[in-house]
């Protein structure tokens, strides 16, 4: 597999990530998706939903290689949290 190196800055992941998912994605998911991970490729608007981070990237990976990837949970308002709940 290719060494994918960014193209954008994190703010310009950040901004073209959460546009892709408002306009695209977030009509199609459905009650069931709450919690699931969405690997965006921020370049063409190609995206996996998976509740695994990691099978939704490869397979996002595995249709375009070359993706610019954002990484939104469904639901959330952080993709991963640090620490423990209500510590």
């Amino acid at each position: 597999m290719a060494d994918v190196q960014p193209r954008y800055s994190m703010e310009e992941f950040a901004h073209r990530g959460q546009e892709i998912f408002d306009r695209q994605v977030r009509a199609h998911l459905v009650p069931e998706d709450h919690g699931k991970y969405v690997a965006i490729d921020i370049e063409s608007g190609l995206y996996e939903v998976d509740p695994d981070d990691f099978a939704a990237t490869e397979r996002l990976l595995a249709r375009r290689p070359d993706a610019q990837m954002w990484l939104v949970r469904v639901g959330h308002r952080a993709t991963y949290r640090i620490g423990r709940a209500g510590g």
